[in-house]
């Protein structure tokens, strides 16, 4: 039995209303996504939203400081989630249904460097982080940089504090095992 899950938190803002035709290609590839995240090896919960259908929120949703709700419709697309492992995050993050609604993001949500789209961090196996703690993180990512408490893929950390580099190939073979890259050999 793991011993820590990894913890990510989404966020981003719309560059329209989420009901708007300009969201309509993020809409249609929502559900498709979030079924295939769900599937995915690895996966171990996610939290659902106040008032809709399907898993109980974690707790209030509340947005990070950096929220200015400047497609004025009250809502911005964030999500909270828990992992096996860094590599089976990253291979549903990047590939398949997920990773060709990611790479399409631009079209969607507003461009701002300086604000991060993701945090990650690692929790004792069995704590289950709200949205409070989420948004928490994330800000201490934005303000100060990566951190054992607060990190990116790019400089990572195990539950131990040291820094760790994701496995490629290891990304590759959860993709695979999702049925992702079912033509990579």
């Amino acid at each position: 039995m793991q011993s820590h899950h990894l913890a990510v938190y989404t966020f981003n803002q719309f560059i329209a209303p989420y009901q708007s035709d300009a969201i309509k290609g993020f809409r249609d590839a929502e559900p498709g996504a979030f079924a295939e995240i769900e599937n995915a090896s690895g996966f171990i919960a996610h939290s659902g939203y106040e008032g809709e259908e399907g898993p109980l929120s974690w707790g209030p949703q509340v947005f990070p400081k950096c929220w200015d709700n400047s497609n004025g419709d009250g809502w911005a697309p964030s999500t909270l989630s828990l992992w096996e492992t860094i590599e089976a995050l990253m291979a549903a993050t990047y590939h398949g249904h997920h990773g060709d609604a990611y790479r399409q993001g631009s079209k969607w949500h507003l461009a701002r460097p300086c604000v991060p789209e993701y945090v990650l961090w690692w929790i004792p196996a069995g704590h289950q982080p709200d949205w409070t703690e989420a948004v928490s993180r994330f800000e201490d990512l934005m303000d100060n940089g990566p951190n054992v408490g607060a990190f990116s893929f790019k400089k990572a950390f195990a539950p131990d504090g040291q820094t760790v580099k994701p496995d490629a190939a290891r990304v590759k073979a959860i993709a695979r095992e999702n049925g992702a890259l079912a033509d990579i050999a």
